[in-house]
């Protein structure tokens, strides 16, 4: 088969036959429909994070596909079926986290993509346990985006409490933004949308936005603070510099959310202002299998748009550095 493989952090990333992989046992094998490129891969293909994941590895945590093998013990899911494979690959089951319903904080949990092999290839090995059912009538290149994209921002708007007229700020309109904004809405929320791009304001305005923010052409906290300030600031621009701006532009008991991952992992808290105005810094990691699943039925339901660009599989160092460019809209959906 064909794997984006990569194996080193200073290369680009090859294109290349592999073995086709057998599942072993409590495993599925899925012959990948889409895999979505996530800001994650080009983390783990360049080695940013502090934790490494070690070359070679097919990295890729947006998968979908369709199930054409099951290993011994599998009862989850048959040959036929299309399931997603996200960022949590499998995690204990039996610790604290994950038996109250925090299975994403596990210790011990494997992740799609920078552990195991991902989804930029033609066939993905998964647990048939984390493996998330994607309804009938959900389009494979849609479901792709919402397994990382969509469960992220869902689960941050979650952890944010939003509720409904509160005024809730989405910092950076993209991929995961776009969804982010969306699921605001569907809670309630008076969106705010802040970009430095006039496009992706404008499908923010598409989907609804009650109002929008060029940070290239005024500065957001003024702008937001003139609407009343914000409930909930959601922070999805890896950039420390915009992290304190959405920590600036909270109204008192005001609640921060951090998705994004800066590179440098440092940012500039101002402790009088957060003690004083009530205001919480919340971290926000990737949602649950539950949480996946309610991404999936919003979107059969007509809740939600996913705004994607596809590109081959052999196209994918291009499509890195259309990302890194910020020459994409929103999401890009890799096809093998």
């Amino acid at each position: 088969m064909r794997a984006a493989v990569v194996t080193s952090f200073a290369e680009p990333l090859v294109v290349r036959e592999v073995p086709i992989p057998l599942p072993g046992p409590g495993q599925i094998r899925v012959r990948v429909e889409a895999s979505g490129l996530c800001h994650t891969d080009i983390h783990a293909a360049r080695g940013d994070w502090p934790v490494k994941p070690a070359p070679p590895f097919v990295p890729g945590h947006e998968g979908v596909g369709i199930v054409n093998h099951v290993g011994p013990g599998v009862t989850e899911h048959r040959v036929g079926d299309r399931v997603a494979v996200p960022w949590l690959g499998r995690a204990c089951g039996t610790c604290e986290y994950c038996v109250t319903g925090w299975e994403t904080l596990c210790e011990s949990q494997v992740n799609t993509g920078y552990s195991v092999d991902g989804g930029h290839a033609e066939y993905l090995i998964a647990d048939a346990r984390f493996a998330v059912a994607v309804p009938e009538g959900v389009d494979p290149l849609e479901a792709a985006p919402l397994t990382c994209a969509g469960v992220t921002t869902y689960k941050a708007v979650k952890v944010g409490g939003v509720t409904p007229g509160d005024k809730v700020a989405i910092f950076g309109i993209g991929g995961l933004g776009h969804l982010a904004q969306q699921y605001a809405q569907i809670f309630g929320g008076e969106t705010i949308a802040v970009d430095v791009t006039e496009e992706k304001l404008t499908l923010a305005k598409e989907l609804g936005a009650a109002h929008t923010v060029n940070a290239a052409l005024v500065d957001p906290v003024e702008a937001i603070e003139a609407l009343g300030g914000a409930d909930v600031a959601v922070v999805l621009a890896a950039d420390p510099k915009v992290v304190e701006q959405a920590h600036a532009c909270l109204r008192r008991g005001g609640r921060l959310i951090l998705v994004s991952l800066p590179r440098d992992n440092a940012m500039s808290l101002p402790i009088f202002q957060t003690v004083l105005k009530g205001i919480r810094v919340i971290g926000s990691i990737v949602g649950t299998r539950a949480d996946l699943a309610e991404v999936f039925r919003l979107h059969a339901a007509g809740r939600t748009r996913v705004f994607y660009e596809t590109r081959r599989l052999d196209e994918i160092n291009d499509a890195i550095e259309d990302v890194l460019a910020s020459r994409v809209a929103a999401r890009l959906v890799l096809v093998p």
